[in-house]
């Protein structure tokens, strides 16, 4: 399951070992509800090789603010603690996949 990310625990996940994929969503949002089963399951195949989580705009707006996210859904990829790659808009989850493995 997709870890639930918070303005608050950003900055200590990103800083981790391992890899973080972070999906910038809100419930409104169709195209996000659209890849949504793709960030799960993402995040179940991938346990303990990277971090997989969600942020939702309407909750945490400070990371979004920080990170200049205008569109959702947004997915940034970081690793060593910096952002390594960025995707926006809905899309397939060999996409999302593909930049993850680059990152491994």
């Amino acid at each position: 399951m997709a870890l639930k990310i918070t303005d608050e625990s950003f900055k200590e996940l990103i800083a981790g070992d391992l890899p973080v994929v972070v999906d910038f969503w809100a419930e409104w949002c169709g195209p996000c509800r659209m890849i949504g089963p793709f960030i799960e399951e993402l995040a179940s195949e991938y346990e303990g090789k990277a971090v997989i989580g969600k942020v939702n705009i309407d909750e945490n707006d400070e990371i979004a603010g920080e990170y200049g996210i205008r569109s959702i859904p947004t997915i940034l990829y970081f690793k060593d603690g910096k952002l390594a790659d960025k995707h926006v808009g809905a899309a397939q989850k060999s996409l999302l996949e593909s930049k993850l493995k680059a990152l491994l």
